[in-house]
């Protein structure tokens, strides 16, 4: 009970009440990440601490506190409602009003409350510290419970039904509370106070271990020490997780690695790794100091790593590269898994190439049964699929690669509100969409390639759980310019009011820009491998003068006929032979890009390129690395995209090296990037024996120098201060640093992807600024 009483003070000889000691009542509304953080029992805690009474209560993707106390004491209490919110919370706004002073003498946590508005809805957290500890301990009721969690840490978004955030609304409603875990749930000084994920052994859900023929071999902690045995003798095992199944294997086994590579049709894509902590991360790794916090954030993404030499790692978990991703274990059960095992575990998204990741036990069953020889299988309801997020850290800040579970579903701003409720659908690789309703931008976790009907299922099913999550249907879609995307033609079947097309490279720069809050025209560096151009051509290199509401082109990589169009991207060395089809003297340099392959072959797509039969043409910073992997002799096909350009860059590694001629002329008012004296150059040196690592570094290098000072070059004609860097091509962690560098060293402000990646995973929310811009000015 919380009681007043007046302030006396001396003042003529009479005792007098001053202002501060008179209650009164005010209403807060906090906006952000607030719900399913624990957050209503933090704002009860320090609503005590503060001699306040009153209620907090959640309503839709906000929560709303009545509060009467005395002024002094609330005013503390704001001041703490920021200060001191969970550290997995993030407090965007707190209105605050004067309200009626009821006299209420307790503060309470009351029934949550439906409404409309913004709903923000907390990410998937990582399991905290408290829980670890609890989970190895054998003194506590929880000992190696594989679902243990508090109100800091357990899965949000993949187990909520709607929202406000209550376990009613969730996946854990099926599991009803025994007395002691209830008890811990009502009880204010309890770290489980409210929150809805708690459970233990003998309330909670179950796991167990089948076949893959479905007989059940163990439940409990039998089944976890079970598969563990499992993969250290060689199998395979499937893993129900968070977001859905995870394929995984002894990651110290080159067998086991291969066996699992060809049942997933997975040639040389690199696997993730997963650890149990930092100390073991170190054994395959170098972290330095910035990665081991990005490790161990609550987001817990795969961090591309270095990868220590000698290495306890199969080779062919990341073959051909110098580096691993690498994940710490972010749930319990992987926690007692990994423990079991005592060795690294490959831990890959549970599906088929190119198929969205798998999400129910029957389902994995069905579609992972030629891959897994077991199933460790549990039975809370996963409700929404989302994979790993990747990152990496470049000159000691994060990029992301792919943003998925830790990150999404949190909503992200936009500089302009759009007076229509948009849904830009996004690219056709590496899709997101993104809903907007005013400012507040809802992007979605990592879709994938739309090349199925699956992905395509995929995508319309995630549309409609953001839907009814955020309870928003577009009037406006936007999307990318290329008619033959399949996600244009799902615009065009969304029966809106009306399409916004977007090219391509003006959305990556927009994106940036957008995510920095920047409105004002930039030098935009738009690198990547493919995205329909304004001419009809593939654009993939592009200097753009770019504000929200528009574009102009003013520089781009001089233009190379693609044999085979998309097949080229597969196929390195036909790069190489559009590149020679431009500089036919050169053919005895570009050798190594031909060896091995069919003088039939290559006579074909010579013929091919000699009438101009599909061979576009292209603009394109990826295809230039395809074609300088192919001429050093390095990879003459790809396996994965971008496969060509993440082994030159890792045989390139840190080497200092002086770049090669890489001129700039100027043709028709824009400037050209001519890399054909640079692929000559390569070809050279590689013929006379040079080192491949120092070319492929000659070679970042030559593209560094170029493009920093085309970029400079257009900033300071054309009055401007700021360059941003967007597309895929930047996912290239030299590359990135290297350009940046120097812009900044002739004292440009550079803006650098961090919210979302650089790569097409960046698209819809780059889409959506655009066209939130242009609906906002009334175009």
């Amino acid at each position: 009970m919380v009681r007043f009483s007046p302030d006396l003070r001396a003042k003529g000889g009479r005792a007098v009440m001053t202002a501060a000691s008179v209650a009164s009542a005010r209403f807060l509304r906090v906006r952000g990440v607030v719900q399913g953080v624990g957050f209503r029992p933090f704002v009860y805690r320090i609503a005590r601490r503060h001699s306040i009474a009153g209620w907090v209560r959640n309503v839709a993707g906000t929560v709303e506190i009545h509060a009467e106390g005395l002024e002094q004491d609330l005013d503390r209490f704001q001041r703490a409602l920021r200060s001191e919110s969970p550290a997995v919370s993030h407090v965007e706004t707190v209105e605050i009003v004067d309200d009626v002073f009821e006299g209420r003498e307790v503060f309470e946590i009351t029934v949550s409350v439906d409404s409309e508005g913004l709903r923000p809805i907390t990410p998937d957290l990582a399991i905290c510290a408290d829980c670890e500890s609890e989970l190895f301990d054998p003194r506590d009721r929880r000992y190696r419970h594989p679902f243990i969690t508090c109100t800091n840490c357990g899965p949000r978004y993949t187990i909520v039904h709607s929202l406000p955030y209550d376990r009613e609304r969730t996946s854990m409603s099926p599991f009803r509370m025994c007395r002691q875990c209830d008890a811990e749930y009502e009880s204010p000084g309890d770290r489980r106070y409210h929150a809805e994920t708690v459970a233990c052994r003998d309330c909670g859900p179950g796991v167990w271990l089948e076949r893959a023929d479905g007989v059940a071999l163990a439940g409990g902690d039998a089944a976890i020490r079970s598969a563990a045995a499992k993969l250290v003798q060689g199998s395979t095992v499937a893993i129900r997780g968070v977001g859905g199944f995870h394929l995984a294997c002894d990651a110290t086994d080159e067998a086991a690695v291969l066996r699992l590579r060809e049942r997933k049709q997975r040639d040389s894509k690199p696997f993730a790794v997963m650890v149990r902590n930092a100390a073991d991360a170190r054994t395959v790794a170098v972290i330095s100091t910035e990665e081991e916090r990005l490790l161990e954030s609550v987001e817990r993404p795969v961090v591309i790593l270095p990868v220590r030499d000698k290495a306890d790692l199969a080779s062919s978990v990341s073959p051909g590269l110098g580096t691993v991703g690498v994940m710490i274990a972010y749930t319990p059960l992987h926690h007692l898994l990994l423990q079991a095992a005592g060795k690294p575990l490959v831990m890959t998204s549970g599906n088929r190439s190119d198929e969205p990741i798998v999400l129910g036990n029957d389902e994995a069953l069905e579609r992972l049964g030629g891959i897994a020889d077991f199933f460790l299988l549990h039975d809370r309801e996963i409700l929404s699929r989302i994979d790993d997020s990747v990152a990496r850290v470049v000159d000691g800040a994060p990029v992301l690669i792919r943003r998925a579970r830790g990150y999404a579903p949190r909503s992200l701003k936009l500089p302009n509100k759009s007076p229509k409720t948009l849904l830009a659908v996004g690219p056709h690789l590496k899709n997101t969409f993104t809903l907007v309703r005013d400012d507040v931008a809802h992007v979605s976790p990592h879709v994938g390639d739309l090349d199925s009907i699956e992905s395509l299922d995929h995508f319309n099913e995630m549309l409609a759980r953001y839907e009814d999550l955020f309870r928003l249907r577009p009037e406006v879609a936007v999307r990318d310019m290329h008619p033959g995307y399949l996600s244009s033609r799902i615009a065009e079947e969304l029966g809106v009011e009306g399409i916004i097309d977007v090219q391509h490279h003006h959305a990556h720069v927009a994106a940036v820009a957008a995510e920095h809050g920047v409105t004002s025209r930039v030098v935009g560096l738009a690198f990547d491998g493919t995205g329909l151009g304004d001419d009809g051509n593939v654009w993939g290199a592009e200097t753009l003068i770019a504000d929200l509401c528009g574009f102009r082109r003013v520089g781009h990589l001089r233009y190379v006929p693609l044999p085979g169009g998309d097949l080229a991207a597969r196929e390195p060395w036909r790069v190489a032979l559009g590149y020679l089809s431009l500089e036919e003297n050169a053919r005895s340099l570009f050798r190594f890009a031909f060896d091995g392959i069919e003088a039939s072959e290559t006579a074909a797509v010579r013929m091919q390129l000699d009438r101009r039969i599909n061979t576009p043409l292209a603009s394109s910073m990826g295809r230039l690395f395809d074609a300088a992997s192919a001429i050093l002799g390095v990879r003459q096909y790809a396996s994965f995209e971008g496969q060509a350009a993440m082994e030159l860059e890792s045989l390139a590694g840190s080497i200092a090296a002086p770049p090669l001629e890489f001129p700039v002329v100027e043709e028709s008012g824009s400037f050209v990037l001519d890399p054909l004296p640079l692929l000559i150059s390569l070809g050279d040196l590689r013929c006379r024996g040079a080192d491949v690592c120092e070319l492929a570094a000659r070679f970042h290098e030559s593209i560094v120098r170029a493009a920093s000072a085309l970029a400079a070059h257009v900033a300071a004609l054309n009055g401007l201060d700021t360059v941003a860097l967007g597309g895929g091509s930047f996912q290239n962690a030299r590359l990135l640093s290297g350009i940046r560098s120097r812009l900044e060293s002739r004292g440009l402000r550079v803006l650098i992807p961090r919210l979302l990646g650089p790569n097409d995973g960046a698209i819809s929310y780059g889409q959506a600024a655009i066209a939130a811009a242009l609906l906002s000015r009334g175009d």
